[in-house]
């Protein structure tokens, strides 16, 4: 039966309104113990994690943000951010959206569903409502719970950014919360995907790994030598991107291109999805999802839509490199290691200094200088040089850089041991690493930001 046919199942008869049918998915939703138990874990959940790592002496210094756990609490909000992006989120879609439609297969209830409501397209609206609302729930539940557990646990301290530079706490707050609304997008083009797989896989299993499977396809792809136009047009890049927001001045190009392609997605995912389930026969009890369908649908448009942002992306942004260049290197170091260095200079109590009065230069290269300057890898070394008013002599300190291919790096310290060697200094919230000793940095992929 088409959905023209089922729209007339009972001729003459009142529809039940979007609103209604609306509500009724969404108790349908939260009635089951599975997504009781997700809201109950992200609300909850993210809180005891951040409060129980922030007082632990072992932090994971090796997640964006990890270092700083001790320092302030809108940390761990973006270490917990961090893991959603790549985990999390994947999962929650999968859940929400992917059995959204393909739960009805499986309880061959479309009959019951068709006769009360007596139209496919204020069913298909209602459901994708429905899962959106549960999909923000948990989404502001996790951001909520840990920015919480982090402020009760550590307090709502000032927040060093990926330049170096100090946040204030209510700057640091007001961004944090932009990093989670940015992480929306995407979010949003995953559970159109999950809606997608659900309409045409039917009761197959298939629905519920296809969010999980492209969120891990596209980590795959950021991880791997691609253009700078491939990477920006993925949807998925808008899960790392909100690192932007925490430079100053905010790299806000990428992040605007990876929200504008993740909605255009999720935009093109619900479409085809309702298409398809506009045009399924509701009549055939044992129907499990036309193979051929889902792939004239519902594959070769997203494939198509693909190829269609890189070339977008391409003319919008001519750079075809990996936007990892010897200059922005050099630059993001020097920066971060000036603003460092008057954090240094605070909590050692020595006279204070400016970026100005610094000057602080960098020389970077890359295998020793072997190979060109330009790509990942942790092969980066760089000789920082910067000056003390009234000292003649220029200080000078080494770092050996990993890069990755998304422009973050770590920069470890390789002396001397006084300036950016371990040891401990006096905070505001206890004792902590030299801050000059290891620190995070992003190099901007596109050249939207001002030198110098």
């Amino acid at each position: 039966m088409t959905a023209t046919i089922a729209d007339d199942v009972v001729a003459g008869a009142r529809r039940v309104s979007i609103s209604r049918g609306y509500r009724f998915e969404l108790v349908k939703l939260v009635s089951q113990w599975r997504i009781r138990l997700l809201v109950l874990a992200c609300w909850i959940a993210p809180a005891l994690f951040v409060a129980a790592v922030s007082q632990q002496s072992s932090l994971p210094s090796d997640t964006l943000f990890g270092r700083w756990m001790h320092a302030t609490g809108w940390a761990g909000s973006l270490v917990v951010l961090g893991f959603a992006g790549t985990w999390a989120l994947p999962l929650l879609t999968s859940v929400v959206a992917g059995d959204v439609f393909a739960s009805e297969d499986r309880l061959g209830t479309w009959r019951h569903l068709l006769v009360a409501v007596r139209s496919p397209r204020r069913i298909f609206a209602a459901k994708a409502l429905a899962s959106l609302t549960v999909i923000l729930l948990l989404v502001a539940g996790l951001a909520c719970s840990s920015a919480a557990g982090g402020i009760v646990a550590v307090g709502n301290q000032p927040l060093v950014g990926l330049d170096g530079h100090l946040l204030t706490p209510a700057d640091a707050g007001v961004r944090v919360l932009l990093a989670w609304v940015c992480v929306l997008a995407p979010t949003l083009s995953l559970a159109a995907i999950g809606l997608l797989g659900s309409v045409a896989l039917g009761r197959s299993p298939m629905g519920l790994l296809l969010p999980p499977l492209v969120a891990l396809a596209m980590q795959v792809a950021q991880m791997l030598p691609l253009p700078v136009a491939v990477r920006l047009a993925l949807p998925g890049y808008a899960f790392t991107a909100w690192n932007g927001l925490f430079t100053s001045p905010a790299q806000v190009g990428p992040l605007l291109i990876g929200i504008v392609v993740s909605l255009v997605w999720a935009v093109v995912a619900t479409a085809l999805a309702y298409l398809l389930f506009l045009r399924r026969d509701f009549t055939n009890l044992a129907y499990d999802g036309s193979g051929r369908r889902a792939i004239t649908t519902g594959l070769l448009p997203l494939a198509g839509l693909a190829a269609l942002t890189v070339a977008v992306v391409a003319v919008a942004t001519p750079s075809m490199g990996s936007g990892i260049e010897q200059d922005k290197v050099q630059r993001s170091v020097a920066t971060a290691f000036a603003h460092l260095y008057r954090i240094q200079t605070q909590q050692l109590n020595r006279p204070a200094v400016t970026e100005a009065q610094l000057r602080v230069t960098t020389a970077c290269n890359k295998s020793g200088g072997q190979v060109a300057p330009q790509g990942a890898g942790n092969d980066w070394r760089c000789v920082v040089t910067w000056h003390l008013p009234g000292v003649e002599a220029a200080g000078t300190a080494i770092y050996q850089l990993d890069v990755a291919s998304d422009g973050r790096f770590v920069a470890d310290g390789d002396g001397p041991k006084e300036v950016n060697g371990y040891f401990l200094v006096r905070t505001p919230t206890g004792d902590a690493p030299n801050p000059l000793w290891q620190f995070d940095g992003n190099v901007e992929l596109l050249d939207t930001t001002p030198k110098g």
